[in-house]
C-alpha cells in the first residue's frame, strides 16, 4: 500500500490502481478528522452515535482530498445488492443521504465518489480501464457468502460491457486471518469456505475475495490485497470488533473529469510498510 498526504489527512492507495491517471481512490485512515471520543477522528458514518456536525467536516475533508469530487454514499444493509449509478438515476442518489440500499455500486460517471464505510468488513475497489468504469463493494462475512463480489463484477459486464480480464482490483483493510475469528461457522459459514479456515475458528477472508474475484474472471495479478487487519492497526483505522463503540473509515473511488490531464497538487506519496 502507498501511502498519500494532503495538509493534514492521510490516506492509502493501492498499486493496482494508481498507474492509471483517470481514478481517484484512497483508504482514509481514522486520523486528523473533527470527530471525538470512540469516534477520533475521522469517522464518516452518521449512523454510530457521533455528532452530525462532525460527521459532514470529515466528508467534506474527503472530498477536498480527492479534488472536491462528489460523494456517493449508500445504505449498507451486509447484503448483495448492487447498484448502478447513472445520469438517469443520479438524483435518486442525493437525497436524502445514503436513503438507497445496497452493498455495492458501480458507476461510469466521472468526478462523482463511490464511498464504503467500513471498520473491520472488507471494502473491495475495482476499475475497468478499457470502459472506464469503477466499482466500490461492502463485503462482510455475510457479503462473501452470498458472492457480492461476484454479483459485482456480474454487474460490470451486463451494464458496461467489461471483461473480467480486464478489472483492476484492492482488498482493503479488514479483519485478517489473525482476528477473523467465528466461534459459530459450522452454523454461519458454508463448509465450502471451510479450506479458508485455520486449525481453530478463524477465517481467511482476504484470500475467500482473491477466489471470488478470481472466478469472476478478475486476473490473479491484477488483484492486491492491503494484508492489514483493522482490528490489529487501530492506530490507522476504526474496529468494530476490537473497539466496540467506534467509528467507520472512508473508502472511495472515482473517475476524474480531467484524467487526461497529468495530476498536479503538492500530495507526496511515500511507501509504507505496515
Amino acid at each position: 500500500m502507498i501511502l498519500k498526504r494532503k495538509k493534514r489527512i492521510s490516506w492509502f492507495q493501492f498499486p493496482t490502481l494508481l498507474e492509471f491517471s483517470d481514478i481517484q481512490h484512497g483508504v482514509f485512515t481514522r486520523n486528523q478528522g473533527y470527530s471525538s471520543g470512540p469516534f477520533r477522528s475521522m469517522n464518516v458514518s452518521f449512523g454510530v452515535g457521533d455528532r452530525k456536525k462532525h460527521v459532514e467536516k470529515n466528508r467534506r475533508l474527503v472530498s477536498q482530498c480527492m479534488d472536491g469530487a462528489e460523494l456517493v454514499f449508500i445504505n449498507q444493509v451486509h447484503g448483495a445488492a448492487v447498484l448502478v449509478l447513472q445520469n438517469e438515476n443520479k438524483s435518486r442518489f442525493e437525497t436524502p443521504p445514503a436513503s438507497l440500499t445496497a452493498d455495492a455500486i458501480v458507476t461510469d460517471i466521472p468526478n462523482h465518489l463511490l464511498v464504503i464505510q467500513v471498520a473491520d468488513c472488507q471494502s473491495v475497489l475495482m476499475f475497468d480501464p478499457v470502459q472506464r468504469v469503477v466499482a466500490n463493494v461492502h463485503c462482510g462475512w455475510r457479503g462473501s457468502i452470498n458472492d457480492i463480489i461476484g454479483e459485482t463484477v456480474g454487474v460490470m459486464k451486463s451494464h458496461f460491457g467489461c471483461q473480467g480480464s480486464d478489472i483492476r482490483s484492492g482488498i482493503g483493510p479488514s479483519l485478517g486471518p489473525c482476528c477473523a475469528e467465528f466461534v459459530n461457522f459450522k452454523k454461519e459459514i458454508p463448509n465450502k469456505f471451510w479450506k479458508h479456515k485455520d486449525r481453530s475458528d478463524r477465517f481467511d477472508f482476504w484470500a475467500i475475495s482473491r477466489d471470488q474475484l478470481n472466478v469472476a474472471g478478475v486476473l490473479l495479478k491484477n488483484i492486491f490485497s492491503s494484508n492489514m487487519c483493522t482490528r490489529c492497526r487501530t492506530d490507522h483505522f476504526f474496529s468494530f470488533r476490537g473497539e466496540g463503540t467506534t467509528g467507520r473509515f472512508a473508502v472511495a473511488i472515482g473517475l476524474k473529469n480531467d484524467w487526461h490531464k497529468k495530476e498536479g497538487g503538492s500530495s507526496q506519496n511515500k511507501k509504507c510498510k505496515i
